[in-house]
């Protein structure tokens, strides 16, 4: 069974929101469009490369979909590694406005979509992963169906703008499975699922130390130093 994955670009305060150009997304009034493309640099191309060479197939809300449909099939270059996975990879889009997809190797998806993705995850064998696609993404962490987190954080907060954990997030423990970083300071973190989170406290171990040093304190006050 394959695992689904979300990759995405964060700001260190969790911002998701139009990363690669202002026209990607304004709602909301976002005026911080574009804030990640200071920070690409070579390491950025070769580290999404070999995401891709990992992927079986993309899964993408309608707002991203439409993005990427409107660029990728115009890139040809043969070197460009990103362009060919993406144009040759399936791609399903989960939509209730849209009637087709013709980006090529593209299905809809409609309906149940909790449902329909559980029974996506039956048909691969490796990552099916999530692209940007806020939205979706808020669905997918409130049904508990992401396997590993794979988060691009860049050195920038902004403040404003939708995030990728939302108040709908359900408590989950993570375990860091590897992290890379590019020469721009962009810190690349892959998390996998690993149940719900445990539970502790320092409670006791302070009163135990706070009732040892009063302890302490008490002993030194009995004591009577003699002089000549």
């Amino acid at each position: 069974m394959g695992s689904l994955t979300i990759n995405t670009f964060l700001t260190l305060d969790g911002v998701m929101q139009s990363p690669g150009a202002p026209s990607e997304d304004a709602s909301g009034g976002f005026e911080h469009g574009g804030w990640l493309v200071p920070y690409a640099d070579p390491n950025m191309g070769q580290y999404i490369t070999e995401v891709f060479a990992m992927i079986d197939a993309l899964l993408l809300g309608r707002k991203t979909y439409e993005i990427f449909a409107a660029h990728w099939p115009r890139v040809t270059d043969p070197d460009n590694h990103i362009a060919g996975a993406l144009n040759k990879m399936p791609k399903y889009v989960v939509s209730r406005t849209l009637d087709k997809v013709e980006w090529h190797n593209s299905s809809l998806i409609q309906g149940d979509v909790v449902n329909e993705i559980a029974k996506l995850k039956g048909r691969y064998e490796r990552e099916i992963s999530v692209q940007g696609s806020s939205q979706l993404a808020q669905t997918l962490i409130e049904n508990d169906l992401i396997d590993e987190y794979r988060l691009w954080f860049y050195p920038i907060t902004l403040g404003t703008g939708k995030r990728l954990f939302g108040p709908g997030t359900v408590p989950a423990a993570l375990t860091l499975i590897g992290t890379k970083t590019t020469s721009t300071g962009v810190v690349i973190s892959t998390y996998r699922r690993a149940g719900r989170p445990t539970y502790g406290s320092f409670e006791a171990e302070v009163k135990e130390d706070w009732a040892a040093l009063k302890r302490s304190s008490d002993r030194g006050s009995h004591r009577t130093t003699f002089s000549n």
